[in-house]
């Protein structure tokens, strides 16, 4: 299914490409009314080989960049505490207030019932969105070093104009060193708008979708992203149509017959705590499999569960799993990702096998 370069030949198991921003969290409170946060570290892209390293105990590495002032540095702290290999972070100087460059701030309020999670980032002119070609040394990372997995996604090239272009740059070094590629779509409206919203948003990930190996999202990011409409879905729906994105995988797979795997979650919103969950996967060898079903799973904070799923799925494949297994890995680590704060998982290993085989919440003792 994929060809995966022999671990003892690679410094890293898997290594991204993407934004770690400081998570200001208000905790059971809301943004505008809060007086303290919690602090933690969190991107998209970051948040899965963070569970890759935390959760599953693979070597990982983060390509990104920080300010270097305070700041950035409790960001690398952050990593550091993760596991997570800082060698790639492109420290950029300060100018003392910010003016040329910053470091990302992103403020979460998790909802509660029928009032939605919130999130509001402060991330323009960050040290990541004026990443440039050339700016890191790839051959190194890929190369005299050596990753058997490269994951970024749509989040980190939305930041710039330059982004699509870095990660273009760093796709093709990848698969130059015979690294897997895979690619969370993860759309947000909100890093478009400015930059020519759908539209623009289309042009790039589709460019960027002809070398990837792996692609992962959910049923807005394949619409909104890549062009591929899905009959009779809604994020409010509390029943998932698994035969309509079944149609739309074999629409996308025809489109791009580089892909080997495709892998989408599925969420049905009761309200902001109760979701229904599940996710399916499709590979040319096997066809589509589906994950075991969660319907009204209890949530304490969403944020990261697709990352959290998209970090099980990549754990399965590198582990050489079948694709049933590692999409259930996925499905449970982002259920288990959900009952905890932060943008990170705090689950174990062990809890997301146990789960993925059909485990249940009894007291452990």
């Amino acid at each position: 299914m994929l060809t995966l370069r022999p671990a003892a030949e690679c410094a890293y198991d898997a290594v991204s490409l993407g934004e770690v921003m400081l998570r200001l969290d208000p905790g059971p409170t809301r943004i505008r009314t809060a007086r303290r946060f919690d602090a933690w570290e969190g991107g998209g892209e970051y948040n899965v080989i963070r569970g890759l390293r935390k959760v599953f105990g693979l070597r990982v590495g983060a390509v990104t960049a920080l300010v270097d002032d305070e700041v950035g540095h409790l960001v690398e702290d952050f990593m550091l505490a993760g596991g997570v290999d800082t060698s790639y972070v492109r420290w950029v100087a300060s100018d003392g207030v910010g003016r040329t460059v910053r470091n990302g701030l992103n403020f979460t309020e998790r909802g509660f019932g029928v009032r939605g999670a919130v999130g509001v980032s402060d991330r323009g002119n960050t040290a990541t969105s004026q990443l440039k070609p050339g700016d890191i040394d790839l051959s190194e990372v890929f190369g005299r070093r050596g990753a058997r997995w490269f994951h970024t996604g749509g989040i980190f090239a939305a930041l710039s104009e330059t982004t699509p272009e870095v990660a273009l740059e760093a796709v093709e070094a990848a698969h130059r060193h015979g690294t897997v590629v895979s690619y969370d779509l993860n759309y947000r409206p909100s890093l478009w708008k400015s930059i020519g919203g759908q539209a623009k948003a289309r042009e790039v990930n589709k460019a960027l979708a002809k070398s990837v190996d792996v692609m992962i999202g959910n049923e807005e990011d394949f619409t909104a992203a890549l062009g591929f409409e899905v009959e009779g879905t809604d994020e409010s729906l509390t029943s998932l149509p698994v035969d309509a994105f079944s149609a739309m995988i074999d629409q996308v797979s025809a489109a791009y017959p580089n892909f080997a795997v495709i892998a989408t979650t599925l969420r049905g919103v009761r309200s902001a705590t109760i979701n229904d969950w599940g996710a399916i996967a499709w590979s040319r060898e096997t066809g589509l499999v589906q994950a075991v079903q969660r319907d009204g799973l209890e949530v304490f904070d969403r944020v990261g569960g697709g990352d959290s799923f998209a970090s099980g799925l990549v754990y399965g494949l590198l582990s050489g799993e079948s694709l049933d297994v590692a999409v259930n890995l996925g499905a449970a680590h982002g259920a288990l990702a959900m009952t905890t704060p932060g943008d990170t998982s705090m689950a174990t290993a062990n809890e997301v096998r146990k789960l993925a085989g059909g485990g249940s919440a009894r007291v452990v003792r």
